[in-house]
């Protein structure tokens, strides 16, 4: 009986030696890796959070609503709100995420009228990405989070 109660204080001890081994591991790799900040803007973007969550309030009430369609190499897209009339003179962007950048390319829409709002893709741009669009009038602004397969 004697040997069990021996146990407890050595298992204890190698607990302790592992947490501490273990901190002072972590300690060594936060020191060394540095910053992993992977937006240079970080904190522009963290003061817009608060305009930007009313501006996307003000598109849900006002109804905006994006529809997409690809024709050939050109993407075209018709915003409209809840009543079904077109949206016009609306600042469209495309952000897109190309495969080979760890950046972000931003592209103008062109309005063509009547809500309808476009942009020819090169022929570069192929394959799967990821793209965010965005809609701005009036204080009001639609986002919308796209996967193109082109």
């Amino acid at each position: 009986m004697a040997s069990k109660n021996n146990f407890y204080p050595l298992l204890v001890l190698l607990l302790l030696g592992s947490f501490l081994c273990f901190s002072v591991w972590a300690a060594v790799r936060a020191i060394d890796s540095g910053p992993q900040v992977t937006d240079t803007d970080y904190y522009n973007q963290g003061l817009r959070y608060s305009s930007t969550l009313l501006e996307k309030k003000a598109a849900t009430v006002l109804g905006w609503e994006v529809s997409t369609q690809l024709v050939e190499r050109t993407l075209e897209f018709h915003l409209s709100d809840k009543q079904g009339r077109p949206v016009i003179a609306a600042k469209g962007t495309l952000f897109l995420y190309l495969p080979e950048t760890t950046s972000r390319t931003r592209l103008a829409l062109q309005e063509l009228g009547s809500g309808i709002y476009t942009l020819n893709l090169t022929a570069g741009m192929t394959g799967g990405m990821s793209a965010q669009l965005e809609f701005e009038r009036d204080g009001a602004r639609l986002n919308r989070q796209l996967l193109l397969n082109l």
